[in-house]
């Protein structure tokens, strides 16, 4: 189980939802090079609004024309692990922003047991 508390860097990765790498969502790509790369964890948000380098509006509005929706990769991690993951983002992200923050971790829990499928004391399944 990894062990995360005080400083951390947040790295934020701003892209569009229709983003691929080698015919897989963008997102989902780094969230599992993230993983395997042993850094703490990534959350992957879905926008309803935005524009970026381009100024075109995506929206989830239903007479929208663009659908393609941001979305926005969260990982926090020790300033190492997040630095030395950075070359993969370079790679991966050839349209989009990534951002890094300094922050602070006060709390940072795993489930007990861990594994996929398991079930703990209090009936969660861990997934």
């Amino acid at each position: 189980m990894t062990r995360l508390t005080g400083s951390a860097l947040r790295v934020t990765v701003l892209v569009g939802e229709h983003d691929t790498w080698h015919h897989r969502p963008l997102y989902s790509e780094i969230v599992h090079r993230a993983r395997a790369a042993g850094l703490a964890g990534a959350s992957v948000f879905r926008g309803i609004e935005g524009f970026g380098a381009s100024s075109l509006i995506h929206t989830s509005r239903l007479l929208s024309l663009s659908e393609d929706l941001p979305v926005a990769i969260v990982i926090v991690d020790t300033e190492e692990h997040v630095r030395s993951f950075l070359p993969q983002l370079d790679e991966l992200v050839t349209e989009g922003l990534v951002i890094l923050d300094e922050c602070e971790v006060i709390r940072y829990v795993g489930r007990a047991g861990g594994k996929p499928g398991e079930t703990d004391e209090k009936g969660k399944k861990s997934l």
